[in-house]
């Protein structure tokens, strides 16, 4: 677990967060470009773990797929927009049993080189949370870092 302390406006009743990051050199990435990078062109296998995910839990209600989402927001892959500057991305869902926050940020390091960062906030409601978050904390923690080395 980091600070949260940075990031607590993004979701004040934030209990668990994690961050990943990644330099990069050569590259001119904004937080969109490096979002869609880390997002959109995950490894095959995250797309597998994400199908079995979203069949698992669909019988507990919970959002399972870009077709849970209002059309009328902006997305990018699964995740909707929630805010954006030309150095962070802002992506992110509530559902009943939680809530969370990635934040994509890019800092500019010198010498043309980037740190690419993820940020994951979680905020859970209830006992089903809890429980789903334990449960796929472990792959969260393989999942994150294998995405965010797309950029790269």
């Amino acid at each position: 677990m980091h600070d949260l302390s940075r990031h607590h406006d993004k979701l004040p009743a934030a209990q668990f967060s994690d961050r990943y990051s990644i330099e990069v050199s050569g590259r001119n990435l904004d937080a969109r470009t490096a979002a869609e990078y880390v997002i959109l062109r995950r490894p095959a296998w995250i797309g597998w773990l994400m199908a079995l995910r979203n069949l698992m839990v669909r019988p507990f209600g919970l959002k399972a797929g870009p077709t849970d989402i209002p059309s009328s927001r902006e997305q990018i892959g699964f995740f909707p927009l929630i805010d954006e500057s030309p150095s962070t991305i802002v992506l992110g869902l509530d559902d009943r049993h939680l809530d969370f926050r990635l934040l994509v940020e890019v800092r500019e390091l010198g010498d043309g080189r980037q740190s690419v960062s993820a940020t994951t906030l979680v905020a859970t409601h209830n006992l089903l949370g809890r429980a789903y978050l334990a449960i796929v904390m472990p792959f969260h923690r393989i999942i994150v870092p294998a995405m965010l080395s797309r950029v790269a």
